[in-house]
């Protein structure tokens, strides 16, 4: 297991953070996501070989927002 934590942008208030961290922890291979809307970050718990900064970056846009490495 890895655990990263990624910049997230576009968020607003708490109903964003609901939205991305609903979207990451459907991925399979996601453990935990934590979601800080203050620091705009994403702390992510992961399997390396079923989730990559890829997967978790198309599951944050399809949400519409945008994540960043750090």
């Amino acid at each position: 297991m890895a655990e990263k934590t990624y910049r997230v942008t576009g968020m607003g208030c708490e109903a964003c953070v609901a939205r991305v961290t609903r979207a990451v922890s459907a991925l399979d291979g996601v453990s935990r996501a934590a979601v800080d809307l203050k620091q705009e970050t994403l702390t992510v718990e992961y399997d390396e070989s079923k989730v990559d900064f890829a997967r978790l970056r198309d599951a944050v846009d399809n949400a519409g927002y945008g994540l960043e490495e750090i």
